[in-house]
């Protein structure tokens, strides 16, 4: 669907969608990047579930703990700045559900799963990382970077 079929008001809604997840994204980031001190051990570590095992051998290799750290502030930062300036919007909603699965996989809201890591709310299947997930899918199925963003600009040559 173009979003040239949009009401004014479902292409501004959906823009400030992808504008509010990309500034979370950001800010996210830039305040681990801030923080000279952080790193994704603990949470790695405090990880419960199906893939336990995994998130805590990427915790136990230092060299790798180094790269996911490195991964994923930048990760966090690249998605959110492209996600709000809808540059490379497509990536960067791919990149954001991605980095959100293994959040979700680190910590899925099972029953009986205790983390040492506060949760902002009790949770049973559906957790804010699961629900940010599917908001990224309909931002990619209903595309308004080619309206209001800098994806208009980059790939305006290709359009008919």
């Amino acid at each position: 669907m173009n979003s040239k079929n949009y009401s004014p008001w479902q292409l501004w809604s959906l823009v400030l969608l992808r504008v509010a997840i990309g500034w979370h994204f950001l800010y996210e980031g830039i305040s681990k990047l801030m923080n000279p001190d952080w790193s994704s051990l603990a949470y790695l570590m405090d990880s419960e579930g199906w893939f336990e095992g995994l998130f805590h051998s990427m915790a136990g290799n230092p060299s790798l703990l180094n790269v996911l750290d490195f991964l994923n502030i930048w990760g966090l930062i690249l998605i959110g700045a492209g996600l709000i300036l809808g540059m490379f919007t497509r990536i960067a909603a791919i990149a954001g559900m991605v980095l959100l699965a293994f959040y979700y996989l680190s910590h899925p809201p099972l029953v009986g799963a205790t983390y040492l890591i506060p949760s902002e709310g009790s949770y049973l299947w559906v957790n804010k990382n699961l629900i940010e997930l599917i908001t990224l899918w309909v931002i990619l199925l209903f595309p308004t970077w080619n309206t209001v963003g800098i994806d208009r600009f980059i790939f305006n040559k290709y359009r008919n």
